[in-house]
């Protein structure tokens, strides 16, 4: 479950990585041309998902603060809930798909870092094997 996780929190943050800085270094004329968003929401927004794709990997991948990569996956799952809203107004139902199946597995990711297998559980258990070992 925690290659899973940490697969998906990787593909995660590679995209939010990308669609965050894309968003930062659009004009704002190809920002808004398809959407009714101001310009300065979007690049709010474009550091938002910056923010969140690293607080999905570095925390557990330094040890630090792993606490955060569940709080980051929720605040992702909150941009993504108003992505598809956006999406549904604007271009349609089926183009909705993509930001409600990458929210959904944001919303798997904080579940399972904050309940099933937080990173700092799982880090002490393989300090205790290496221990036993």
């Amino acid at each position: 479950m925690n290659r899973l996780l940490w697969i998906i929190q990787t593909v995660l943050a590679l995209l939010f990585l990308f669609a965050g800085g894309a968003k930062l270094v659009m004009s704002a004329a190809d920002l808004t041309a398809q959407t009714p968003l101001p310009a300065a929401f979007l690049r709010f927004i474009g550091v938002m998902e910056i923010l969140g794709g690293l607080g999905l990997v570095l925390p557990g991948m330094l040890r630090i603060r792993t606490g955060l990569t569940p709080l980051a996956a929720a605040g992702l799952v909150i941009i993504m809930i108003g992505a598809v809203v956006v999406t549904v107004q604007t271009m349609g139902l089926v183009m909705a798909i993509l930001p409600f199946v990458t929210g959904s597995l944001a919303a798997f990711v904080a579940y399972s870092r904050w309940r099933a297998t937080p990173v700092h559980a799982v880090h002490a258990t393989a300090a205790r094997q290496g221990m036993r070992s």
